[in-house]
């Protein structure tokens, strides 16, 4: 296994690759190529310009989060065929270039959603914070929103077009055009050697009437046998999946990575509250209501070789950075995590 750290690039992140470096636990980057739009390729010398700056700081490029997938592919709509050729190219290319892990989501019109991103804890600390109640009254085809999570590339109008578009397809044709994507997508993955990693959705329920499908074991079961290939894998995500009480996320971990079907794992923590809202908190099991020494415990027995990441972080000691991204939380995250590891894997023996 390797730890990783996602970076968002000179040009966007507070955190430098040096900085990463100097924590001594993550070896690897996630990253990506934060200019391109869904439905581009990606040019085999942009992806080796970006593996060669991350290496010239002494790391390791280990995957891609995210190449994204199109509303045009998600909805079934006009541009669905020319933007899952982009798809195959850029994967071809990525392949070339020594990169073998690529995660991305199938969530409509938004990838996450909060409703704050600097909720203060009694230590003075903040995090992102998801609260039904600051959502009530909401509705997107009549109001401006603008959640964090939306992508502020659409307009008010597009995204209210979007939401009907879902709308109509449900989740039935939501489905459908997973089975299409997979189909043309997986085939080419597996022989470029990368792994698909499926993010789950963040939160892992409907939000505004939207069909989201990626929220439970019985869903993920059903993506993982559409194309039953090593290369069509899961992201599990220990804090989108957790924000459910109806997800066993230990017993979940140790199924797929039984199966080998686990090509990344986000690792945080996440405070379920009675009315399902949750709060991000820090990655310690006392913290929030998840067993994070069980999921470790679930990885270490199972043989878990795969990339993982010290998720979200808590925004501490000042820093100024990315809501969730950055580096002083994530850094402890990482030394929690490490020595739950090591722990385990001592103890075994």
């Amino acid at each position: 296994m390797e730890m990783t750290m996602r970076w968002f690039g000179k040009d966007y992140d507070t955190v430098t690759l040096e900085q990463i470096k100097q924590t001594r636990y993550a070896t690897g980057i996630i990253t990506t190529l934060y200019n391109k739009m869904p439905g581009e390729v990606w040019n085999l010398d942009e992806i080796l310009a970006m593996k060669k700056e991350v290496e010239d700081a002494g790391l390791h490029l280990a995957g891609i989060e995210s190449v994204n997938v199109s509303d045009a592919i998600k909805t079934g709509g006009a541009g669905r065929d020319h933007d899952i050729q982009a798809y195959i190219e850029t994967l071809e290319n990525l392949g070339k270039a020594d990169i073998h892990m690529v995660c991305y989501n199938f969530m409509p019109v938004f990838d996450w959603t909060r409703t704050q991103l600097d909720k203060e804890a009694e230590d003075g600390s903040t995090s992102l914070v998801m609260y039904w109640e600051q959502m009530k009254g909401l509705d997107p085809l009549k109001d401006d929103i603008h959640l964090p999570g939306w992508d502020s590339s659409y307009t008010q109008d597009e995204v209210r077009e979007l939401i009907r578009a879902y709308g109509e397809i449900g989740e039935k044709g939501l489905w459908e055009n997973i089975e299409y994507f997979l189909k043309r997508v997986i085939p080419v993955a597996e022989e470029c050697g990368v792994v698909m990693a499926l993010h789950p959705d963040d939160p892992p329920y409907p939000i505004f009437g939207l069909p989201r499908v990626i929220t439970c074991e019985e869903n993920l079961d059903r993506y993982l046998s559409i194309v039953d290939s090593p290369a069509n894998s899961l992201c599990l995500c220990t804090g989108s999946l957790g924000s459910s009480p109806k997800n066993d996320i230990p017993a979940m971990v140790r199924k797929y990575s039984a199966m080998k079907r686990i090509g990344f794992m986000h690792i945080r923590n996440v405070k379920i509250l009675p009315d399902t809202s949750f709060e991000e908190s820090g990655h310690l099991t006392q913290n929030g209501s998840l067993d994070m020494n069980a999921i470790v415990k679930a990885l270490v027995e199972t043989g878990f070789d795969g990339y993982f990441r010290p998720d979200h972080g808590r925004m501490i000691w000042d820093e100024v950075a990315m809501p969730g991204y950055g580096l002083y939380d994530r850094a402890l995250g990482a030394t929690y995590l490490n020595g739950l590891w090591e722990a385990i894997e001592k103890g075994a023996r």
